[in-house]
């Protein structure tokens, strides 16, 4: 208790003349943005030294089942239902967004060492994401963390993308995007 106390009273001292200043967290980047739909192969041409990546979203299909009549009811002359109307399902099914290969910058193979791969891990058990050892690994899980961190973003994918990286504090950022 007397080193909590001891270092919260350090850290008082410390912050003395910051108590006016606010600090803001950084915005969540929305990588949806960052992605690129392209009809050919390939990805989009770049200058030398980008590297792109590539991820297939999933068609979106939609089910719709109703109700509908086959006979009308019937009623008598007083308004009493004297036959009741018939019904049938009917379920039929309607593509909402076809199945497509999207584009997206990402960090170069050759940055994404063991390092690298440790410190995103690292990144991602801060923030919830990965629950795991730290190995270092570009394994599945590490891949289903990656994803669920860019999905809340706009990007589900399992492939890490250069702004998610960004975020992350895995890479530089060039002064004109801050």
């Amino acid at each position: 208790m007397q080193r909590q106390l001891f270092f919260g009273l350090a850290l008082m001292v410390l912050l003395g003349g910051c108590q006016g200043a606010a600090v803001q967290a950084p915005a969540q980047a929305m990588l949806s943005r960052e992605v690129v739909r392209l009809k050919g192969d390939g990805p989009p041409p770049s200058p030398r030294g980008e590297c792109w990546a590539s991820s297939v979203t999933p068609a979106v299909i939609e089910t719709v089942t109703e109700q509908v009549v086959v006979t009308e009811e019937v009623r008598d002359a007083a308004g009493v239902v004297v036959t009741p109307a018939t019904y049938r399902t009917r379920t039929h099914q309607r593509m909402v967004q076809d199945r497509e290969e999207v584009w997206f910058r990402a960090p170069c193979p050759a940055e994404q060492t063991v390092q690298f791969v440790a410190s995103l891990q690292r990144a991602l058990k801060a923030r919830g994401l990965y629950l795991w050892p730290v190995t270092g690994e570009m394994d599945a899980e590490t891949a289903e963390a990656v994803r669920r961190f860019q999905a809340e973003r706009g990007l589900d994918s399992p492939v890490l993308s250069l702004a998610a990286a960004r975020e992350l504090g895995l890479t530089v950022t060039a002064l004109e995007d801050l």
